[in-house]
C-alpha cells in the first residue's frame, strides 16, 4: 500500500489531467488514472509534495478525521 506523508493539515482541490499517465493513491494504493476525476491532496499546502488520490478515498479519508483541512485544524 503506498504511504501517506505525515501532516498537521492538507490543501485539497479536484484535478483531472489530460496527459496519459497513471497514479498510485497514497490512500488505497491501488492505481489511478490521471485522465479520470480525482483529487490533489497537498501536506500543509506544500504544492511540491502534493499527490494524486482517488476522489472517494479523500471523502472516506476526510470523514474519518484523517484529512483535516487548514481551517479545521485552526
Amino acid at each position: 500500500m503506498a504511504k501517506l506523508d505525515r501532516a498537521r493539515w492538507w490543501a485539497i482541490r479536484p484535478a483531472r489531467n489530460r496527459t496519459p499517465a497513471n497514479y498510485l493513491c497514497p490512500l488505497c494504493g491501488y492505481r489511478l488514472h490521471a485522465m479520470t476525476d480525482h483529487m490533489l491532496i497537498a501536506p500543509e499546502g506544500n504544492a511540491d509534495r502534493r499527490r494524486h488520490a482517488h476522489a472517494e478515498c479523500v471523502a472516506a479519508a476526510r470523514a474519518q478525521g484523517r484529512l483535516p483541512l487548514r481551517a479545521e485544524w485552526l
